[in-house]
């Protein structure tokens, strides 16, 4: 597809140099204007956060949400941007002369998250361990109050990240560790109770969208160049 991969980070390099102290602060690029930032999600930032939260939950074969999981998928866009209809045959109604650029893109920027999606839960492996069972049982008994607001979901996930960004060194990247510890309460509380994938899953893409957005942007298009 042309687009840089990303490699499990070997000592020094990668997305996380250096481990254990994986987590190590780096310079992140600016993002391309102060517009950008300033914009809140939109559908296209949904589509793309929802597909690395997707992809990075795919990577978890042993996984106990696995059947939830593909259904979910089956409710989710496969591609980014894809804005045409697609005609009676299957094949895609192109009505502007740049219709097929425009897929192509799409398709290498579908391919850049799936690949963010991969690299991070590779060495997301890595933090498991610093997310204690109670937390999880504690989280997952919250989700599970039907009457719980969206809103209520998300500050029960926030608290959770906070409690876990305390024990951090006060070095790491905390963009870039907010992001994985987020993803993996996510897989936490979905691997100890199935039924609430849906619900964990909407939550955290909102919680990502409101809180890390610039950089899931900024990772993606690092990717693509």
């Amino acid at each position: 597809m042309g687009s840089r991969r990303l490699r499990a980070p070997p000592p020094g390099r990668g997305l996380f140099p250096r481990a254990p102290g994986a987590l190590r602060r780096a310079a992140v690029p600016p993002p391309r204007s102060a517009v950008e930032v300033s914009n809140g999600p939109g559908p296209g930032d949904e589509r793309t956060t929802s597909l690395l939260l997707l992809g990075f939950l795919q990577s978890c074969p042993h996984s106990c949400f696995q059947r939830e999981l593909e259904a979910l998928g089956h409710e989710l866009p496969g591609h980014l941007f894809h804005d045409d209809e697609l005609q009676t045959d299957g094949n895609r109604c192109s009505h502007f002369p740049l219709a097929a650029e425009a897929e192509t893109d799409s398709e290498r920027q579908e391919e850049a998250v799936r690949e963010v999606a991969r690299q991070l839960a590779q060495i997301g492996d890595r933090l498991e361990g610093s997310i204690h069972p109670g937390m999880v049982a504690g989280l997952a008994s919250r989700f599970s109050v039907r009457s719980l607001s969206e809103e209520d979901r998300r500050q029960c996930l926030a608290a959770a990240l906070e409690q876990l960004m305390q024990t951090c060194p006060p070095d790491v990247d905390h963009e870039k560790t907010q992001l994985l510890l987020t993803m993996l309460l996510a897989k936490k509380i979905a691997d100890h109770s199935p039924a609430l994938l849906r619900d964990v899953f909407h939550t955290t893409v909102t919680f990502i969208n409101q809180n890390l957005l610039a950089y899931v942007r900024n990772l993606v298009r690092n990717q693509m160049d």
